[in-house]
């Protein structure tokens, strides 16, 4: 599942193509938005929360799309404010598309799309802990959110966005992996959870910043993790497999990658 650096990267290139331009054409291929067209409004802002895409309209309302595993925005230039004869973006996985006189913006296999009005937008993210990249952000109270799962693993409670928002298996990996803390530790026993949220936070807002999405800063192809992904492969530490486990409840569990070396508690 994309996490919180892709989602911003896909915000900020939506950003870039559709806010403060009127939409001339747009198509919304959900059950409970079919029919609606939000063409001749604009797109006043955007904004991610954890996961969750926020586009925010002209009207006083917010479509909301998630990306959930598969999900992504395709960008291309539109012809006259329609899509090009010919899209190679619409598809039959499209589910949101967004059109101005210059771009569209089309939307596959997207796990979430709802429009409400801003002002209720929080009982669709209400429910949420804090988003781990907001400029607000307060690591200290969200560290006591992690000791208060008490015996559930550390692993899983990463994972779990109503207890902090933007983290999934790449950046709990490499996270853990720095703390030399193994993913089924009980969330109350580890040491300093506050330290590793801002470390996991500085992590996914320098892969922002990179060419290309990167837990190590190093953007190089088969470089971009420490753990993640690396199964039986040589821990770049100590030379030791890379194992994986599973955190979570079936079938919500995830895969979590470790070396169990290099985090022995």
């Amino acid at each position: 599942m994309p996490e919180g650096d892709f989602v911003r990267r896909v915000v900020r290139r939506l950003d870039e193509v559709l806010t403060g331009d009127e939409l001339t054409y747009t198509l919304l291929r959900w059950p409970t938005l079919g029919g609606i067209d939000l063409a001749g409004l604009t797109i006043t802002s955007m904004e991610a929360y954890g996961k969750h895409i926020l586009m925010h309209l002209s009207d006083g309302r917010t479509l909301r799309t998630h990306l959930r595993m598969d999900g992504t925005y395709y960008i291309e230039r539109a012809a006259g404010g329609r899509l090009a004869p010919g899209s190679r973006g619409l598809r039959w996985t499209s589910r949101v598309v967004l059109v101005t006189n210059q771009w569209a913006a089309i939307g596959h296999k997207l796990g979430m799309a709802d429009l409400v009005r801003t002002r209720d937008l929080r009982r669709l993210i209400g429910h949420l802990g804090q988003d781990i990249m907001a400029d607000g952000f307060d690591a200290e109270s969200a560290g006591q959110a992690i000791h208060a799962q008490g015996e559930r693993t550390i692993g899983a409670t990463l994972l779990d966005q109503t207890v902090v928002a933007g983290i999934g298996t790449i950046y709990l990996a490499e996270g853990l992996f720095a703390w030399r803390v193994r993913p089924d530790r009980p969330a109350q026993e580890v040491p300093d959870p506050s330290g590793l949220l801002r470390h996991i936070r500085e992590l996914l807002w320098r892969s922002v910043g990179a060419r290309t999405a990167t837990a190590t800063g190093n953007t190089t192809r088969g470089f971009t993790t420490l753990v993640h992904g690396r199964e039986r492969k040589p821990c770049r530490q100590c030379t030791n497999p890379i194992k994986v486990m599973r955190v979570g409840k079936p079938p919500q569990d995830r895969p979590a990658f470790y070396c169990p070396v290099c985090q022995p508690n």
